[in-house]
């Protein structure tokens, strides 16, 4: 008996949400920054992937599926950066020692 390659692939990807949820979740506060920082480091190498992908192909035809999706990538992995650099800068800003007023 052979198992389908989509059915296959469909409970690896049901199988990582499950484990990256509770990965994420059990992750205590004082971690929070250094995981955003591997997860902007994971969007970046997203980003050259989509790069790749949406300049692949023929010059004549710039709208097949592979670039489009491409594209996405590329908008969505930037969006993820720039969230992620958010995130840790206000993370680490809660940190510092506030500064007394001098009166």
């Amino acid at each position: 008996m052979e198992i389908d390659p989509f059915i296959f692939r469909l409970s690896i990807f049901i199988l990582s949400i499950f484990i990256g949820y509770y990965v994420v979740w059990s992750v205590t506060p004082s971690l929070h920054t250094p995981l955003m920082s591997v997860t902007n480091a994971i969007s970046s190498v997203i980003i050259v992937g989509a790069i790749i992908a949406a300049l692949a192909g023929n010059v004549d035809n710039i709208f097949e599926t592979s670039n489009i999706f491409g594209f996405l990538a590329i908008i969505l992995a930037a969006i993820n950066i720039f969230g992620g650099f958010l995130v840790t800068q206000r993370m680490l800003a809660m940190y510092k020692k506030k500064k007394k007023d001098s009166k």
